[in-house]
């Protein structure tokens, strides 16, 4: 069954700005928590995983591209993966690079 976030992740109200991703369990560095982007011709799509993430000059997760084996409808996708512990109720960042902030 799809779920839109993993077990390990909750949205709440962010420090940064609005909402983002919170660890609800602590997570072991290099973690995939999932895809967070997909390319379907020339627009990148952002999943529920990938939209609530906020920016950091300091992340804690990194984008991971992955390219399509040819059966899927997208020809890009990218997952979340963690680049170090992160502790229950920490908030998940990434480094935005499709986005100006």
């Amino acid at each position: 069954m799809y779920k839109p976030l993993p077990e390990s992740v909750t949205i709440k109200q962010s420090g940064i700005n609005g909402l983002g991703l919170f660890a609800d369990q602590d997570i072991n560095q290099a973690t995939n928590l999932g895809v967070t982007h997909i390319k379907l011709d020339e627009q990148i799509i952002r999943t529920p995983l990938g939209g609530f993430i906020n920016h950091s000059n300091t992340p804690n997760c990194a984008k991971v591209e992955l390219h399509a084996n040819g059966h899927e409808p997208f020809t890009k996708k990218w997952n979340l993966v963690t680049l170090k512990d992160i502790k229950k109720g920490e908030e998940i960042t990434l480094r935005y690079t499709f986005y100006n902030i």
